[in-house]
């Protein structure tokens, strides 16, 4: 069993969830305001932020298009000053619903230069020299990023200037882009060197090749750790049996399970709110036995099924 407090030490606050209105997860509703003013929002961010503090976590991940996430992280910092959490970023997203929760866009993807340079500046403003890892949003293998030579080149400056670089992935071919970007180099060296990947109980096909991110020196970071809250919220019943004899949440079971994987250095939790958070951190004290393990092993859906199930989530 992995101690709680070591546990703790690889978690991370992910603010998808908390910095806008509207999101995909289930039973994520239920935790924020009923009003989901900016205001509301900022505090139930400041809420969720100071309890994980409290816990021990001491990572937070935000994006651009995460709404008004970094506005959010940027206030609460200034305000606790605290110094020792490290916050990561991700640009390439720009969050287009201007607070609305029913609008047909929320988000525009766009791996440009001009995006780049835009949101760098932006980012920087509100946090400085906070930034312990900035990462491209959902990179995949088809990227314009590969074939262009002058935004690599940008990224590269930053990245000589001292700022770590990664990515994160989402899809049915998440290892093929990591093995894409494990092969670009600038300057005769790698330009990447941590990775953001969707795992969970469901869908752990990325696994094999995070693990070779991993034992090659890249930090590996888990997200959507709870299938986008539906291993909390409608879990298998082998996964729900599981949680019973622990005497747990199903939502600790599947995190876990994300923390009992040896590579995975950050896992990411998408919380709502404190009570969310409260239940999540359970898994700190969850001994899975072999058994546990193979059930949940077996669970493992087909990655094309999964994310087609995924882009049918709605926003509310």
């Amino acid at each position: 069993m992995i101690p709680a407090q070591q546990a703790i030490g690889r978690l991370g606050i992910g603010l998808a969830a908390l910095g806008r209105p509207a999101y995909i997860n289930v039973g994520r509703a239920e935790a924020l305001p009923p009003q989901r003013t900016a205001q509301a929002m900022r505090e139930q961010t400041r809420r969720v932020l100071d309890a994980a503090y409290r816990h021990g976590i001491r990572w937070v991940d935000a994006a651009r298009s995460y709404g008004s996430a970094e506005q959010f992280l940027a206030d609460w910092l200034t305000e606790r000053g605290h110094e020792d959490v490290t916050v990561s970023s991700k640009w390439g997203y720009a969050y287009v619903a201007e607070w609305q929760i029913e609008t047909e866009v929320h988000e525009v993807k766009e791996h440009s230069l001009e995006r780049l340079r835009t949101q760098w500046a932006e980012t920087r403003t509100l946090l400085g020299q906070r930034i312990g890892l900035y990462q491209v949003h959902s990179l995949t293998a088809s990227s314009p990023l590969f074939e262009d030579l002058a935004l690599q080149h940008e990224l590269a400056r930053l990245r000589d200037a001292g700022v770590r670089l990664g990515f994160s992935t989402s899809g049915a071919a998440q290892a093929e882009t990591i093995e894409k970007a494990w092969e670009l180099e600038v300057g005769g060296t790698q330009l990447f060197s941590a990775v953001q990947s969707t795992w969970n109980t469901s869908e752990p096909s990325v696994g094999r090749a995070l693990n070779e991110a991993h034992t090659g020196g890249w930090r590996v970071l888990l997200k959507e750790t709870l299938a986008n809250g539906r291993l909390a919220v409608q879990p298998p019943a082998e996964l729900a049996d599981i949680a019973a004899r622990h005497g747990v949440g199903p939502d600790a079971i599947a995190l876990a399970h994300a923390l009992h994987q040896p590579w995975a250095d950050v896992v990411l939790l998408g919380v709502a709110g404190v009570d969310q958070l409260e239940s999540n951190l359970e898994a700190t004290g969850v001994e899975l036995g072999d058994a546990d393990l193979a059930t949940l092993r077996s669970l493992a859906r087909d990655a094309a099924t999964y994310w087609g199930e995924r882009a049918e989530l709605p926003w509310h």
